[in-house]
């Protein structure tokens, strides 16, 4: 397997570092309000590489963070913690709306089907392994006390920035979101481990500390969770390009320097789902959720299938349109496993083998959903019986997570009882997935012509489509066709 290092900037062999556990972390979310679709896309990418790992034989103890505290509107440290903005948006407690929106978080991912980690941890439940991180940098020289607050010294560092080349102009002061200079740093890249002063005193949770009564800073939460699940050492880190600098960069700077050794081995970043106006966000345009999608007639696993068709280093855009084509993608490729008569014949092995290769080549290939996709497709054409190609495309699933064969299922016994009550539509479909409206006009006049007890023109109808190298397979309520 080959994985992306966005820390080495090129694709890595992957090998984990102990011969019995991958250790995985992925960042949470901030359990503010709802989660967008753009923030569902990086953890739809990273359930693929949790349950591909597992597919590949390899034991795997996924841990992710709960952000309800600390996380601020700006990541420069300044500005409202985002939990208190969330509860003075709907007059609650900060509990109160941690509580309901890691509920609907959850709720939205098991719509997309994907898996919870094995660990999940509050940030709030974690104070006192960020206290002992915090202690130990500022016994070591690589934190400092100033203001109030506990800052990470970047000074100290050989270096600072690992996954781009910065500009050191592009970081200065009010660059970003327009912040004021915090005059307690002694370096502008310098971050807070620990707040007891801050533009916003009505911080609703606060702990005792050694530096005062206050609250840890977003970048610690993740270091120490990690350490406290995952040991001193980690295999693969996850999450949205957004977060690689700071969030990332801090987590490595603050991390390394308490262990005093190299911290994790390998950094995975998913790519932005952005809109034909740009990034999504919950603070422009429509607010993209699981929900709106539903209330439009959307069924999420087709917004699953569309993530998947495209690589996860690749910004995705957005549009309705998009959608649709998934969803239409999607509709008819539950049509295509439907019209698999299952006969209880004995699985073709080498088949199965040579198509399982193929995917797995695909998936080990930095996670090339797109070609698991096509392999998927080629499981439909491949020249074996039935019996084999259902089990080769429930054996993908366990990785692409789209209830292929339950909705196959499903779509059967629809078919029968719309036959049984005479309101069956007719559906052609194409093995291949080629489109072609004049072959599929044919069918549809050939069924006709049956309904009609017309067997000669449907006979000619018939040898008509043969003589231009068409296949024909009548199924219930349609029929299927290739070329020959």
């Amino acid at each position: 397997m080959k994985l992306y290092n966005s820390a080495s900037r090129k694709k890595e062999d992957f090998v984990p570092n102990h011969p019995d556990i991958v250790k995985m972390y992925t960042c949470g979310p901030t359990v503010y309000h709802y989660a967008h679709i753009g923030n569902l896309r990086s953890y739809i990418m990273e359930d693929v590489l949790e349950k591909h790992l597992r597919y590949v034989g390899y034991n795997v103890k996924r841990v992710m963070n709960i952000t309800d505290v600390g996380h601020l509107t700006s990541d420069a440290d300044e500005g409202e913690d985002k939990m208190l903005k969330g509860a003075k948006r709907e007059n609650k407690s900060v509990m109160d709306i941690a509580k309901f929106y890691t509920d609907a978080f959850f709720a939205d991912c098991a719509k997309l089907n994907i898996k919870t980690p094995d660990v999940v941890e509050p940030a709030t439940n974690c104070i006192d392994e960020y206290i002992k991180i915090i202690t130990r940098l500022m016994d070591t020289g690589y934190a400092y006390f100033a203001g109030g607050n506990v800052y990470f010294d970047t000074s100290k560092l050989e270096k600072y920035y690992i996954f781009n080349d910065f500009n050191a102009d592009d970081l200065d002061v009010g660059v970003r979101e327009g912040v004021e200079e915090d005059t307690n740093k002694r370096n502008k890249n310098d971050f807070v481990l620990w707040f007891t002063k801050s533009k916003f005193e009505d911080q609703a949770l606060k702990w005792d500390s050694p530096w005062g009564v206050g609250y840890p800073g977003w970048h610690i939460e993740c270091s120490g969770i990690s350490m406290k699940h995952l040991g001193e050492d980690l295999d693969i880190h996850c999450g949205g390009i957004d977060n690689a600098f700071p969030h990332h960069t801090n987590e490595i700077a603050q991390s390394e320097s308490y262990l005093g050794h190299k911290w994790c081995s390998y950094w995975m970043h998913v790519m932005h789902l952005n809109t034909n106006s740009g990034k999504m966000s919950k603070s422009k345009g429509e607010f993209l959720t699981v929900k709106l999608l539903e209330d439009k007639g959307y069924d999420p696993l087709a917004y699953r299938l569309f993530c998947l068709q495209s690589h996860y280093r690749k910004s995705l855009v957005f549009s309705w349109e998009n959608l649709d084509n998934a969803q239409g993608t999607y509709l008819k490729l539950i049509n295509r496993i439907a019209a698999l008569k299952p006969a209880g014949e004995a699985i073709d092995e080498e088949a199965f083998k040579a198509l399982k290769d193929k995917f797995v080549a695909a998936l080990d290939n930095d996670l090339n959903t797109s070609l698991a996709v096509t392999a998927l497709y080629d499981v439909l054409k491949y020249k074996t019986n039935d019996d084999t190609k259902l089990a080769v495309i429930a054996d993908f699933d366990r990785v692409l997570s789209l209830n292929l064969i339950m909705k196959a299922e499903l779509k059967r016994e629809e078919l029968k009882k719309q036959a049984v009550s005479g309101n069956a539509e007719f559906t052609v479909i194409s093995e291949s997935g080629e489109a072609d409206a004049s072959v599929e006009e044919l069918l549809k006049a050939r069924a006709a012509a049956k309904k009609a007890k017309n067997f000669a023109e449907a006979d000619r109808i018939r040898d008509e489509l043969k003589a231009a190298g068409i296949e024909v397979t009548d199924i219930p309520n349609g029929a299927k066709w290739k070329r020959l």
